[in-house]
């Protein structure tokens, strides 16, 4: 049974009107005996961009869906942009624009096609819509293909028309699901210069990303694992833990084969790859109290070079996730 969430709850715990883009209140979502969503609770301000972060499977596409208005909390609730999700999903559709991680834009039309369909669904006039057809091709630097084929377009190019679409509409509040999954570096970086873009301009983007380079340039981050957010503040703030602890950072050959062998260690608390090279925590202990190199020698591994780093958001991401009693 649905239970009800009233906007009186956020009142009651000291939410000023307006003063937040999302307001979420033990929000839970279960799927007859698996629970995705387990009674989370956060809040996004208005104009911040909000990293949503965790593995596949973590709950963060259900949190979306529920915060979207498209299905419907089990327990729980919470505002978007002032109107309830559970009470209003319609008005709160009305006032947001969603990406999602999978392409969802007719490959068969033309981008003015795809464009027209949108600003058709959100009800613009021909007048606006000629005023943000003209500002979102020049945005997404599309000026010239407005008559190709979506389906011809490159995966970067795809993105940036999608974004187009879901700001069609001018929304204060986006929500962008994996949106740079599958796109080249450059294409990336680009796509993140339109939503820095976008959000000088005042727009609350809620993004979920597996890429940490790019959570890092979010103003506030929250991890989800298994339905439960396990961390949430600034970039500094989720890293800080482990500011006392010695990351040491592994050019290895047999990556792989290295970083299991440094698992049997019991100075090594934790370790991951980061593309070719290992990652391990030895938590308070002092680099110099272990023979990294030597025991990795012995065991038949070349070792280029071993070194101190700072703490990445991988390296907290894999901590609080061992915390949990996990893998990364």
């Amino acid at each position: 049974m649905q239970l009800p969430w009233k906007k009186s709850q956020a009142a009651r715990a000291g939410v000023e009107p307006g003063g937040d883009a999302i307001v979420v209140s033990e929000l839970k979502k279960q799927f007859g005996d698996f629970t995705a969503v387990n009674g989370v609770d956060f809040r996004v301000k208005r104009g911040e961009i909000f990293g949503f972060l965790g593995p596949n499977g973590s709950g963060k596409t259900t949190t979306i869906r529920m915060l979207c208005g498209v299905i419907a909390p089990t327990s729980g609730g919470g505002t978007v942009m002032g109107y309830d999700v559970v009470n209003e999903p319609e008005r709160v559709r009305e006032n947001i624009g969603y990406m999602s991680q999978k392409f969802s834009l007719f490959q068969d039309l033309t981008v003015d096609e795809n464009l027209r369909f949108y600003a058709g669904i959100y009800g613009l006039s021909d007048e606006k819509f000629a005023e943000r057809r003209s500002y979102i091709l020049k945005m997404a630097d599309l000026e010239g293909r407005e008559s190709e084929l979506t389906g011809n377009l490159s995966v970067g190019w795809k993105q940036r028309l999608a974004l187009g679409c879901a700001t069609i509409h001018e929304p204060k509040l986006i929500f962008l699901d994996e949106p740079t999954s599958g796109v080249d570096p450059t294409a990336r970086r680009q796509f993140w210069e339109l939503l820095y873009d976008l959000a000088h301009e005042g727009v609350t983007l809620f993004v979920t990303t597996h890429y940490m380079d790019e959570a890092t340039h979010c103003n506030r981050l929250a991890f989800i694992y298994r339905g439960n957010i396990i961390a949430e503040g600034t970039p500094q703030e989720v890293k800080a833990e482990l500011t006392a602890d010695t990351i040491l950072q592994l050019s290895v050959d047999r990556g792989e084969e290295a970083l299991a062998a440094l698992e049997e260690l019991n100075e090594v608390e934790e370790g991951y790859m980061q593309g070719s090279l290992v990652h391990v925590n030895l938590g308070r202990r002092p680099m110099a109290s272990v023979d990294l190199r030597g025991y990795l020698e012995g065991r038949g591994f070349s070792v280029r070079a071993i070194e101190p780093v700072e703490p990445t958001l991988e390296d907290a991401f894999v901590h609080l996730v061992t915390q949990q009693g996990g893998r990364a």
